[in-house]
């Protein structure tokens, strides 16, 4: 298992849209979700920033990120959700969320 940490902004304006929408996700991108091994998965908010946990479970984290953008209820998902978010400036290049680095764990 490998636990993986991400940062965005979101936009003040849709946060209780966006709030709303996440008190209800889609049952199909939830399944879509678990399809791709990612388990024990969280969104925190603090000011306008989202700050994502997840744990992923499987073998091959690429392939299965691809099949989870290929997918076209996510992919609708999506289009909503991403005129809400605000990414990083620093984020890395053909990221939307920006990864961060874990420095420090304990179990």
């Amino acid at each position: 298992m490998k636990r993986y940490g991400s940062v965005i902004g979101v936009r003040p304006e849709a946060l209780q849209e966006y709030k709303k929408y996440h008190s209800e996700v889609w049952p199909e991108v939830l399944e879509m979700i678990r399809k791709c091994n990612i388990r024990n998965y969280s969104i925190f908010l603090k000011d306008d920033f989202l700050f994502g946990y997840l744990e992923y479970h499987g073998t091959d984290f690429q392939a299965d990120m691809a099949k989870m953008a290929a997918d076209p209820k996510t992919q609708e998902w999506w289009k909503i959700m991403g005129p809400m978010q605000r990414p990083l400036e620093s984020r890395a290049k053909g990221e939307w969320w920006a990864s961060m680095e874990e420095v420090f764990h304990l179990d």
